[in-house]
């Protein structure tokens, strides 16, 4: 169980939550960018969009960007879960591969480990 102020101690939780910050920053100023270019599409074409208060139109600026940042963080956090498990994964399958040929070294057998051959496999001249 965790105590109070114990995640700032988890380093796998911090590298996961400074990946949801950097994706939801990149998400906000990407979608940010789209909607101020549909905003500024929609002022110079639309009659209607020209009609809006300023705060309506802040808020569908700010919907935009909020909507981006979700989107982005959520795909960053995907990202950054599978590249973990696929890191445990890989450290998990090495150190079964390396007790493998621990037992087998153990048992004498030649050319496990990168020391000798196993008899007709010299390389050839």
């Amino acid at each position: 169980m965790r105590h109070h102020g114990s995640l700032s101690k988890d380093a796998e939780t911090n590298e996961a939550a400074w990946e949801a910050a950097r994706g939801a920053t990149w998400g906000a100023a990407k979608w940010g960018a789209f909607s101020a270019v549909a905003g500024a599409v929609a002022f110079a074409f639309s009659p209607v969009y020209r009609s809006l208060t300023v705060q309506f139109k802040v808020y569908i600026q700010m919907s935009g960007m909020i909507v981006g940042s979700m989107v982005e963080a959520d795909k960053r956090m995907l990202a950054y879960e599978h590249r973990v498990r696929h890191q445990k994964r890989l450290a998990r399958d090495m150190e079964v591969w390396r007790r493998y040929e621990e037992d087998f070294e153990k048992r004498g057998t030649p050319g496990v480990g990168g020391e000798g051959n196993v008899k007709g496999t010299e390389p050839e001249v």
